[in-house]
């Protein structure tokens, strides 16, 4: 559920390249452009993403230009042949493309280093001509100074002035810097207001119940939208998300919201200041001085993936056995072979036995243990695909959790290791 907030400025966002069109490279621009700008006060009003074609990028650029105060795009900026963005740009703002020689120069002296660097012949007359291509500016467009080879451009209207970046998040984003510092740019953030965003995220209640909530929020206290708030929910991996962003003259509505949650929901509440599950569990940890081992079999080492995702998780994550056969979590964490044989691997028991054999192997003072059956083969009508055993071991107190999950082999994974670190955060608190 969306509802709109009105924002003096919005800006559209324009994805360039095939390979982010058929999914072979996921975009991770859009969406980190769309934050930078909301911590600007912008909100951004379309993500549209386009192949190499240059009518369809014409098309995308007209279509974010007509009702957007600023417009961005990422990618088409190298040497190569469908690289198309700055003059399809060009030609969308009615600005001739010409020759900047003192860009030239500087592009052709990164590129001779890289090729100095890696070892290569000096760049021949190809990449010259590539170099030539990436020094067209348009007119009266400022120059973004390249990152890697490629420059970025602010180039100005009739209307919305388009920023043009380079399509790597490496370049892109310390070229944001430069961008937002440009007048063309600065004119359009000087009538830009505070736009907060806050996240708060519900573990252990279905969506209907939020949605019921919502609803029964508004019909006490008025439409969400009059007071100024823009609510979104979602559900990520069996998790509650409500994202909520509105002006400083609204803090008070959201406030009222925000209470009307831990009312309703009470200890399901477990993030309202925009922490993770990760970061919660890990806070947890350090609190209390804390580590933590792993037992894995259907997850195969996920979950102490995860815990080693987060910077600093040496202080409490000591290591992780993947106990996939029967010998191994046996052999590995002692689980007994009678125990197996006589109860299944897939069992609560073996559970507790993985997560008390991790913790004493590693003498951690939380263990975990999971076992399941992930399938899409391998269930059974007494234990299906889906289901799954988590426990966990406090310094000997033992918690469980028996899991049925739907859905792929790896929805049910990672499922799986989003209630292990939840199961793991109950215990602690």
């Amino acid at each position: 559920m969306a509802l709109p907030v009105a924002s003096p400025v919005r800006a559209g966002i324009v994805v360039t390249g095939t390979e982010v069109l058929t999914g072979r490279v996921t975009d991770r621009n859009g969406p980190w452009l769309a934050e930078a700008l909301r911590g600007l006060g912008v909100d951004v009003g379309r993500i549209v993403v386009v192949g190499d074609r240059p009518e369809d990028l014409a098309s995308a650029l007209r279509f974010q230009l007509a009702d957007h105060d600023l417009v961005l795009t990422t990618g088409g900026l190298g040497p190569t042949a469908d690289d198309l963005t700055t003059a399809v740009v060009a030609e969308v703002q009615g600005r001739a493309l010409r020759l900047d020689p003192d860009l030239e120069a500087r592009i052709a002296a990164i590129v001779a280093g890289l090729h100095a660097q890696r070892g290569w012949a000096p760049p021949g007359a190809a990449a010259a001509a590539g170099i030539r291509k990436q020094a067209m500016v348009p007119d009266d467009a400022a120059v973004l100074e390249p990152v890697g080879t490629a420059p970025g451009l602010v180039v100005p209207g009739p209307g919305a002035p388009v920023v043009v970046l380079p399509g790597p998040p490496s370049e892109l984003r310390p070229m944001w810097t430069d961008a937002v510092a440009v007048p063309a740019v600065r004119a359009v953030l000087a009538r830009a207001v505070e736009l907060r965003q806050s996240e708060v995220r519900i573990w252990g209640p279905p969506e209907a119940e939020l949605a019921a909530a919502l609803r029964d929020h508004e019909d006490t206290h008025g439409p969400l939208a009059d007071a100024g708030l823009e609510v979104t929910t979602c559900v990520r991996d069996g998790e509650l998300e409500i994202v909520t962003r509105y002006a400083p003259d609204a803090a008070a509505a959201y406030a009222g919201l925000l209470d009307f949650l831990h009312t309703r929901f009470g200890a399901q509440v477990f993030s309202d200041d925009g922490r993770r599950l990760d970061d919660v569990v890990a806070e947890l940890l350090l609190a209390r001085a804390a580590t933590i081992a792993t037992a894995e079999s259907c997850t195969a080492g996920l979950l102490a993936g995860r815990l080693a995702d987060r910077p600093g998780s040496s202080a409490y994550l000591l290591g992780g056995f993947v106990t996939y056969a029967n010998e191994a979590k046996t052999a590995e964490v002692g689980v007994p072979a009678e125990l197996i044989e006589r109860l299944g691997a897939v069992s609560r028991e073996v559970a507790q036995g993985m997560a008390a054999g991790a913790r004493a192997r590693l003498g951690t003072t939380v263990g975990v243990g999971i076992t399941g059956v992930a399938g899409p083969g391998g269930g059974t009508a007494d234990k299906p695909v889906g289901l799954v055993h988590v426990a966990v071991d406090v310094e000997g107190r033992v918690h469980h959790r028996e899991l049925r999950l739907g859905g792929t082999r790896e929805l049910i994974r990672r499922r799986t290791v989003v209630a292990a670190l939840h199961l793991v955060r109950q215990a602690l608190q």
